[in-house]
């Protein structure tokens, strides 16, 4: 087992030893490109769960857009099935594999590997393989019996949302991927040095180097915001320093019906946000099925936890 240790080790250490002696500023990169372990350093896993509908499908295939755009990543297509059809393991493997090639068809440099567990749960099953390999984001489609009972997301996208694993994209039924070159950041402009989970959302934003639009809707906006918005806005703008970013204050009653405009307005093609009491998740859940149905089913959402 230390055998691949000392391959790597070895010759390392004898390139850093030519490098140093000749004055040669050594960067990760040239350690990747040299050995050929770029890949390894560098790339991202995203687990895509299907319980083979067409919602997970439409899923599946937007996660292969997102990999197409960013590269180095790698897709791990993830089924769980109940234990008593644990003898159909096989089949279900198989199933996998064909909407891996429908995949391959849309990008044929894509690396995609399939899994298929039996699971006394779902959500736990998903849980244990996500940990397992250190995902980045899991990519998941909506569930339920109907898109009306289960517009935005299904009870099983939620559960994972609030298991805190790693950021979760969410899919809605209608979404078609196109480049992703706008997205919303909602922000309630409170202890944002002690809320905004930093490392995630600059992670995300690596993936795609869009503009990002910081959106803060609150009936108290008048003219001018306030000292406190300030100031919270100046801890935003440190944190967003190597990206290209833009603060909108909207003086609306109706939060979900104001980023559904502001997402029309500016053409937005993903959604950012930090679940809790008052984020766009838990507005959009609190509403009514009339306001739930202002939501934009075509803009995907990431949630990503504190």
């Amino acid at each position: 087992m230390l055998m691949p240790y000392y391959h790597i080790y070895m010759p390392l250490c004898c390139f850093t030893f030519i490098a140093l002696k000749n004055n040669i500023v050594l960067q990760p990169e040239l350690f990747a490109y040299f050995y050929g372990l770029k890949q390894i350093i560098k790339m991202k896993t995203f687990i895509v769960p299907t319980d083979f509908s067409d919602t997970a499908k439409n899923a599946a295939h937007f996660a292969a857009g997102i990999a197409s755009q960013a590269g180095d990543v790698q897709i791990i297509l993830y089924n769980a099935f109940e234990k008593k059809y644990e003898d159909r393991a096989d089949i279900m493997v198989q199933a996998l594999e064909e909407i891996k090639a429908e995949l391959l068809l849309q990008d044929a440099g894509l690396q995609i590997t399939c899994m298929a567990d039996a699971e006394s749960s779902f959500t736990d099953g998903l849980e244990r393989v996500a940990r397992h390999q250190s995902a980045d984001m899991i990519v998941m489609g909506i569930t339920g019996a109907t898109r009306l009972a289960n517009l935005f997301m299904g009870s099983n996208t939620l559960t994972m949302v609030d298991k805190n694993i790693c950021p979760v994209m969410i899919i809605p039924p209608d979404a078609r991927f196109t480049a992703i070159k706008n997205v919303v950041l909602t922000s309630d402009f409170k202890d944002v040095d002690k809320t905004i989970p930093v490392k995630p959302l600059q992670s995300i934003l690596d993936l795609f180097n869009p503009v990002v639009h910081v959106v803060n809707v609150d009936t108290e906006h008048y003219v001018e915001v306030t000292e406190e918005y300030k100031a919270e806005k100046l801890k935003l703008e440190e944190i967003l320093q190597n990206y290209k970013h833009e603060f909108y204050f909207m003086r609306l009653f109706d939060f979900v019906e104001a980023i559904s405009t502001f997402t029309d307005d500016y053409n937005i093609d993903l959604i950012l946000t930090v679940p809790k009491k008052h984020s766009f998740l838990s507005n959009v859940f609190r509403s009514s099925a009339t306001k739930k149905l202002k939501y934009h089913t075509h803009v995907p959402v990431i949630a990503i936890h504190e």
